[in-house]
């Protein structure tokens, strides 16, 4: 692999609202041009989950763009051609997945559902606060990775190794109550009927 192009990433869950949407995010960040992200889901809910667009408004990202996808979009004929696919939730790592163009290399970063946590609003915006920075170290040791040095054996086997890179909250400092309160302000104004992320928990 060339140091000198841009590497096409795709971040892969299930619904795509959540874990997908912010490591798409982040490495767009991180990536600092070197790659592009983008996130797909296997069955999406088709709508990104209000904690995370949230607390990606609190960290200064984009998200005019952002969307819930179905992940055939990355398997048609005009898609991007792929480098790299990563799985950020278990059931997706276990789905069978689409023919990717260019033969991606790929790896399961797997992290715990922020959606699925239950308890006060400040707790549910801690939990994305915490995948967010979980995701963010993963990513930036990946893209640090000198992919001109390792041939691919090397790189999947440093690829599978970020994947079970531990937590280190040592640098926590974002206060999820701001979030939360900005979350629950934009909840209750919307219907009652609970969406497909409240009744899937998935992301």
């Amino acid at each position: 692999m060339s140091d000198d192009k841009v590497y096409n990433v795709l971040f892969l869950c299930t619904g795509n609202s959540a874990r997908s949407i912010l490591a798409e995010s982040a490495i767009n960040r991180l990536g600092k041009g070197r790659f592009r992200g983008f996130s797909a889901g296997s069955q999406p809910t088709g709508k990104v989950n209000p904690y995370a667009i949230e607390l990606l408004k609190s960290q200064n990202y984009p998200t005019s763009e952002l969307r819930s996808k179905n992940w055939d979009e990355f398997a048609r004929e005009d898609a991007p051609e792929l480098d790299f696919v990563f799985t950020v939730c278990d059931n997706a790592a276990n789905e069978v997945c689409p023919v990717w163009p260019g033969q991606p290399m790929t790896a399961n970063w797997g992290v715990p559902d922020p959606a699925a946590v239950e308890g006060s609003e400040a707790e549910k915006a801690y939990a994305f606060a915490d995948t967010m920075r979980m995701l963010s170290q993963r990513i930036d040791i990946f893209v640090n990775l000198p992919m001109r040095g390792l041939d691919r054996l090397s790189l999947q086997a440093r690829l599978d190794d970020i994947g079970q890179t531990k937590h280190d909250d040592s640098h926590a400092s974002l206060d999820p109550e701001p979030i939360s309160q900005t979350v629950q302000s934009e909840l209750a104004a919307e219907p009652t009927t609970p969406s497909a992320e409240e009744s899937s928990h998935t992301s």
